[in-house]
């Protein structure tokens, strides 16, 4: 296998291509999705409760569709997994646009969650996994700093169409115009390995050098699916990802929180922004940190500066300066939802059944989006504010840290029982 001599590797090409994919995956279609259901509600006179639950339809598909996405990333072609995926996606959310009952929003629910799995979810974590030996935390965070301004971006633009051109036009154009983008990218740009280019990973051939293992012994290097799921350290990552995906979705109950305090609808506004430069800024400097720090240790310090944040809104509710200080700081953390949780799959468990690994891992993450929105509003309605959901999500923090230890004393055991190799 010859090593490109060239400054510039093809994985950074992939992570181009991977940001492109996944931030139009996201906040193109994704995160759009609320752009749209006051007018399609109004024009169709449905509910909001009925037009919603196509969105529950989306999160029971994908959470049964995580561990099928991660058997079929490590045994089909990337390219063809890919392009059917977003051609699922993209199409399901072009052909809402033709839809003139809420029973289409519902069918179509489910084409737009199988490829959403593959185009949101997995693929990115796993190609830049096969594709960065050195900076793969760095890597993670780029792409979700840059999915998050593609989504900034195209935010503004859909919302624009809507008012101009009406909610049945602005779903086929954008679901058009993201399948015309992305399936060249992933025909042109997109691979699974450095071997379909004959390369070595992004850092594999200065570890060679140093004397470290060949790029085959690199790529092969963890455990398998079937011993990962046997061990304490794959439900402490399972419990992890659950637990930082429900303290995320507390970012939508913001602005109800800081109204409830007295602050105007406005002033909420301004602090979600200054939480989204938080998402941002975490996702590259913690993916940095986790390159020189390790997973591990930059994990137990975004769960600390949660902490700190969550004290902030608990007790200086008061001061404006205090909070957007705090949402920056929880923004930071919501941020490792991206970042570390891919890394520390990677830390805990290797390269050698990543996919699969990573997927069924990630099954907490759909459960947690499925369970924890509705909660905070059930204890906000119950309790009439939410001091009780703030102090549960301190207890989430700590137990997090419980589990990130536990998860790396379970890779321990693997090694000395002579499986992790």
């Amino acid at each position: 296998m010859s090593k490109s001599k060239s400054k510039f590797h093809y994985a950074w090409l992939i992570l181009i291509g991977l940001c492109v994919m996944v931030g139009l995956g996201k906040g193109a279609l994704n995160n759009s999705a609320g752009l749209y259901l006051p007018p399609v509600a109004k024009d169709l006179e449905i509910g909001m409760g009925s037009l919603t639950l196509y969105l529950s339809i989306s999160s029971i598909v994908t959470l049964i569709f995580l561990p099928i996405g991660g058997k079929m990333m490590a045994k089909y072609n990337t390219r063809m997994l890919l392009t059917i995926a977003i051609i699922l996606q993209a199409g399901a959310f072009a052909a809402f646009g033709l839809m003139r009952s809420v029973w289409g929003w519902y069918i179509l629910s489910i084409p737009l969650a199988v490829g959403g799995v593959f185009i949101t979810v997995i693929a990115g974590p796993v190609l830049i996994n096969q594709w960065f030996k050195k900076s793969n935390g760095l890597a993670l965070g780029i792409m979700g700093a840059a999915g998050g301004a593609v989504g900034a971006i195209a935010q503004p633009v859909v919302g624009g169409l809507i008012a101009n051109q009406g909610w049945s036009s602005a779903y086929i154009y954008v679901g058009l115009a993201v399948i015309v983008v992305v399936v060249p990218i992933i025909l042109l740009i997109l691979r699974n390995s450095p071997k379909e280019k004959g390369l070595l990973p992004y850092g594999a051939a200065s570890s060679s050098a140093e004397g470290n293992p060949s790029n085959e012994e690199i790529e092969d290097k963890g455990v398998t699916m079937a011993v990962a799921k046997k061990s304490s350290a794959f439900y402490a990552l399972a419990v992890f990802f659950f637990l930082i995906t429900a303290i995320a979705s507390f970012s939508i109950h913001i602005p109800t929180y800081l109204t409830n305090q007295g602050y105007s609808v406005t002033f909420a506004g301004n602090i979600m922004g200054i939480y989204m430069i938080g998402v941002l800024v975490g996702a590259l400097v913690l993916g940095f940190l986790s390159d020189k720090l390790g997973a591990k240790n930059t994990s137990l310090l975004a769960m600390v500066l949660g902490i700190i944040s969550v004290i902030m809104f608990l007790f200086f509710a008061e001061s404006t300066l205090i909070i957007g200080i705090a949402a920056v700081i929880l923004g930071f953390m919501a941020s490792s939802i991206g970042t570390l949780a891919p890394t520390l799959t990677t830390a805990l468990f290797g390269n050698k059944e990543y996919s699969q690994i990573y997927a069924t891992a990630s099954l907490g993450l759909a459960v947690a989006s499925i369970v924890a929105l509705p909660l905070y509003g059930y204890v906000y309605d119950f309790t009439g504010s939410y001091t009780t959901v703030l102090y549960a999500i301190i207890g989430m923090f700590i137990v997090n840290i419980i589990a990130i230890i536990i998860a790396f004393n379970g890779k321990k055991k693997l090694e000395d029982q002579g499986l992790w190799k």
